[in-house]
């Protein structure tokens, strides 16, 4: 799976609960997980989230349905003004795959804010409820990935093909078999696992908010049509193509190529909220915090039971990536998590690939923060009120830990691990 697209499909997965040898569910939880209809799933989340305060297994579940929610107002928000979603790495939070809409609605700019913003916020919900888990809860969810989607094209309910498989498969083109060769798409999701999520959810509101805390309006204005080729945008009249003319990938035809190129050359955003790109720093460090609790509580568990992310104790392979892990790749990602957190915090500098003697602060790129200039950032002038003199990362550290990893499987194993 390419990294970003499978990390959104990653993300989607967790809890429908088939069976379980520890505590019992909510029946609540059951009904959640199981509904076919948004109207069902919603008053299941209700339920679940009353009872969250007093009781783990509810806030466990609820957290999840939180999680799901938010994705699903991401898509359905994508869907209503007739998204295409592009296969590029520049757009991790808009990958979903979003059914066509032959009617889809105008959108503005404030209006793709809003749809952020409402995304955003229903995540830090869902982080918030899967934190007021206790450490030493006792959970265990066995869980089919056919059982359970989200509402991608806003009819309110959950059809097959847009069931978690599903949406796993239209991310990796396929790659998922189906039918008869299909892999079984069974775990059980543990306490473990639930730091994984939440990590997930510290993510994409890092990204989020990283949006967010600029003004984006010129390169919505002047590229975005490439996203929402009929919503009614600035150029649509002037540069999007008959619907005969266009293709379905971002690569696919000569005018999305053009658009791609007017995107990157338009990233120059003002600051408009400071406090979200100072916000997006702690996100990411909150999400490495949870890696480590994550990891320390794989390594706690005894058991080996159709593990999601099985630690060097728990043998047997993820029937999704094919891989198994062992102390190795344990240690070697405890490295990165260091690597990351000392970047984050100004302990150690990013290298730039023109600059020598200096490297880049990260922390006061996000804490101090500056008009954002993708170009100019790569080649330079950018990033130049963040160098400083220091610790600066060489390439031997990044090489010692993709070594541990098999070289090309280290970004296959970073979505994974989280």
């Amino acid at each position: 799976m390419n990294r970003l697209s499978s990390l959104l499909a990653s993300a989607f997965i967790l809890l429908v609960p088939l069976s379980s040898a520890h505590a019992a569910m909510p029946e609540a939880a059951t009904a959640l997980f199981d509904a076919k209809t948004v109207a069902a799933r919603d008053s299941a989340l209700s339920t679940l989230e009353a009872a969250a305060p007093k009781d783990p297994a509810s806030a466990y579940a609820a957290g999840a349905g939180e999680f799901f929610a938010a994705l699903e107002l991401l898509a359905s928000g994508l869907h209503r003004h007739g998204f295409e979603s592009p296969q590029s790495f520049m757009l991790p939070l808009m990958q979903l795959p979003v059914p066509s809409n032959p009617n889809p609605e105008p959108l503005t700019y404030e209006e793709f804010r809003a749809i952020l913003v409402t995304f955003r916020d229903r995540l830090a919900k869902s982080a918030a409820t899967l934190g007021s888990v206790p450490a030493d809860a006792d959970i265990g969810m066995v869980i089919d990935l056919t059982h359970v989607g989200i509402d991608l094209n806003e009819d309110g309910t959950i059809a097959p093909d847009e069931s978690m498989a599903a949406i796993m498969a239209a991310l990796s083109h396929g790659s998922i078999s189906q039918g008869d060769t299909a892999p079984v798409l069974t775990f059980r999701f543990d306490r473990a696992d639930g730091y994984w999520l939440q990590g997930y959810a510290e993510f994409l509101m890092a990204q989020a908010d990283f949006w967010l805390a600029h003004d984006f309006r010129g390169t919505f204005d002047g590229s975005f049509h490439m996203l929402f080729p009929r919503a009614k945008l600035p150029l649509q009249d002037i540069l999007v193509p008959p619907p005969s003319e266009m293709g379905s990938s971002i690569f696919s035809s000569e005018w999305r190529i053009a658009d791609f190129i007017s995107m990157v050359h338009m990233i120059n955003w003002p600051v408009v909220e400071p406090e979200r790109r100072k916000a997006a720093r702690q996100e990411l460090l909150e999400m490495i915090r949870l890696s480590r609790e994550d990891w320390k509580a794989i390594r706690a568990e005894t058991d080996n039971d159709r593990e999601w992310l099985p630690g060097p104790q728990q043998k047997g392979e993820n029937p999704l990536t094919g891989l198994e892990v062992g102390e190795e790749q344990v240690q070697a990602w405890l490295a990165t998590l260091s690597l990351a957190e000392d970047l984050l915090e100004g302990r150690a500098l990013l290298p730039h690939f023109r600059i020598t003697g200096k490297g880049i602060n990260m922390k006061r790129f996000f804490d101090e923060p500056k008009p954002f200039d993708l170009v100019l950032s790569i080649t330079g002038p950018g990033i130049a009120p963040y160098l400083e003199s220091g610790r600066i990362l060489t390439s031997e550290d990044f090489d010692q830990i993709q070594r541990e990893f098999g070289g090309g499987g280290f970004l296959t194993f970073a979505l994974w691990f989280n």
